[in-house]
């Protein structure tokens, strides 16, 4: 298999895995075999069957009805927390490069501090002063993703600023605005588009390690990482618990690894 089919073979399959699990989350938004929250102190940690295809939990719950609750949180938590900080440092990035000067430094100098430290521990500092609750943690992770996605749009905007179309453009009068977000915003689409797939798994995996220390998502809401850790005590008597709410989160952040690897080696290519 030659470097290119390789690159397609990651593309393909990472996409489809997404899309897979993007179709079974918009399903779950709108419909569940039972009531994500329904207990039924007759069928505690049911093994699989045909009334309950993943089990069930330790109160009865249908386990397949709260992975698709869980795993509809924590990609609305996702695609909220990477919109947050993709538009914002992909603005502050964007201003940055292109003028240079102190508000380029001072950007520099912010996001390397961040940068610095363990971004899950800042995160776990904010949601702990702001409290719990879906938006607290939304914000906290939403903040600290900026820096990311500026960083690299700053290095994109800084390479393209002096190249020769856009000194063209600006000796035909264009403005800075359809400079900035007409001519140079689109090429950053390259390295954008990988980083964006980046920051949704790692959203992912920040959020459901929150909810395993019991500071994310807080009940009755399902979420993987509650999930997972409940599960834990379970694991000699209903083992089809841990393995379907683990599996759940390979198989999301498996499509997304290999859908950013084979944007990343087209991107290459091109």
């Amino acid at each position: 298999m030659n470097k290119k089919t390789k690159g397609n073979a990651f593309l393909y399959i990472g996409g489809a895995s997404t899309l897979v699990m993007t179709v079974l989350i918009l399903v779950g938004l709108v419909w569940t075999p039972y009531s994500p929250t329904e207990m039924d102190p007759s069928a505690m940690t049911c093994p699989p069957s045909l009334a309950h295809l993943l089990g069930t939990d330790n109160f009865g719950r249908d386990i397949f009805s709260r992975v698709l609750e869980g795993a509809g949180t924590s990609f609305l938590i996702a695609v909220c927390v990477v919109a947050i900080g993709c538009a914002a440092g992909t603005l502050m990035g964007a201003l940055c490069g292109y003028y240079g000067g102190i508000p380029d430094l001072v950007l520099t100098r912010v996001c390397d501090a961040i940068t610095a430290f363990p971004s899950f521990l800042l995160a776990l500092v904010i949601v702990s002063v702001a409290g719990k609750g879906t938006y607290n943690v939304v914000l906290a992770l939403g903040i600290l993703f900026i820096p990311s996605f500026a960083r690299v749009v700053r290095g994109e905007f800084a390479r393209c600023r002096d190249l020769n179309y856009i000194r063209s453009a600006r000796l035909m009068g264009v403005g800075d605005g359809r400079i900035l977000f007409c001519h140079i915003l689109p090429n950053t689409r390259a390295v954008l588009l990988p980083a964006i797939t980046i920051g949704f798994n790692n959203a992912i995996l920040s959020e459901a390690s929150m909810s395993y220390l019991g500071i994310g998502i807080q009940p009755p809401q399902a979420s993987l990482g509650s999930m997972l850790s409940d599960s834990q005590t379970y694991l000699g008597s209903a083992p089809w618990y841990a393995l379907s709410v683990g599996g759940t989160m390979v198989l999301m952040i498996l499509g997304f690894s290999l859908l950013s690897e084979g944007l990343q080696q087209r991107a290459r290519r091109n």
